[in-house]
């Protein structure tokens, strides 16, 4: 459980900080090669998933994207300044209690 959850962290951190370098180049004039890392992070993301042991991509990304959601609240918290609400962190616990049911459910 705990290569799971360093996964999902790991290609979360990879995804929103490539779309953030991205967003930095192409909105706030940073440099183009700020894009261009972020391009890289992004497309490490897409490798990083593939290490997780659950036999489904459609489950293992569906999971991910709960915990996708939870990380980008984190993060405009942390990076953007952007204190999350009440509900903010009630959606982000519905989400996290979803990917629980969705990976570690009980199946036949």
């Amino acid at each position: 459980m705990t290569l799971v959850i360093f996964l999902f962290l790991l290609a979360g951190l990879a995804e929103i900080g490539g779309g953030y370098l991205i967003w930095l180049s192409l909105r706030d004039g940073y440099p183009w090669y700020w894009g261009v890392l972020g391009g890289v992070a992004l497309a490490l993301y897409g490798v990083i998933a593939t290490f997780q042991t659950f036999p489904s991509f459609g489950r293992v990304y569906a999971a991910y994207g709960g915990v996708f959601i939870v990380l980008s609240i984190l993060w405009g918290w942390g990076i953007d300044k952007k204190t999350p609400d009440f509900y903010d962190w009630i959606g982000a616990l519905i989400c996290i209690f979803g990917v629980s049911v969705m990976l570690w459910g009980p199946r036949h």
